[in-house]
């Protein structure tokens, strides 16, 4: 079963994630569903609660506008650790669409990248690939020591609104 790692613990995940061209029966739960089907069934899928939806990178985050208050799962793929377009709508669809639910990152991504990724909202992570099985390059470290990379940031990101300056002044 592939692994997750959410709130710093790597759990099972029992999620499924339908491809792109995805047109066959809507699924009953616990996967999620590519954009293009999603609009396709919405009224059918919008009352199963464990139906997410995935955006690719070359997905607008404003195609799911009116719909960020009733979902309760999203991913968003990075075809490439090196596509950064998945940072960017992640800041997006937090501040802008306030999204308050899980925002899951799929495909291809670094643990190099996951303090970043969590910085622009990202709260569950699921490596392509890897499957967060043990590494002889990570031998002496966690992926917690990813997510707690840097002690002090200096701007404010999407988990904490506020830049140093403005801490420092509580």
């Amino acid at each position: 079963m592939p692994k997750l790692l959410k709130n710093k613990l790597i759990v099972d995940d029992s999620w499924q994630i339908l491809p792109k061209d995805y047109d066959g029966a809507i699924p009953s739960e616990f996967c999620f569903v590519p954009l293009n089907y999603w609009q396709e069934n919405k009224s059918a899928l919008s009352e199963i609660e464990n139906i997410g939806v995935w955006l690719d990178s070359d997905d607008e985050p404003d195609q799911l506008a009116g719909d960020y208050q009733t979902l309760h799962h999203l991913a968003l793929n990075f075809p490439t650790f090196m596509d950064g377009r998945g940072f960017s709508t992640a800041r997006l669809i937090r501040e802008r669409y306030h999204f308050s639910g899980e925002l899951r990152a799929i495909g291809h991504f670094i643990p190099d990248q996951l303090f970043y990724l969590s910085r622009c909202g990202f709260d569950a992570f699921r490596l392509a690939g890897e499957q967060f099985t043990p590494n002889p390059v990570l031998e002496n470290q966690s992926y917690e020591d990813f997510l707690n990379a840097f002690s002090v940031s200096y701007q404010a990101c999407a988990n904490d609104e506020q830049p140093l300056f403005r801490r420092r002044q509580r």
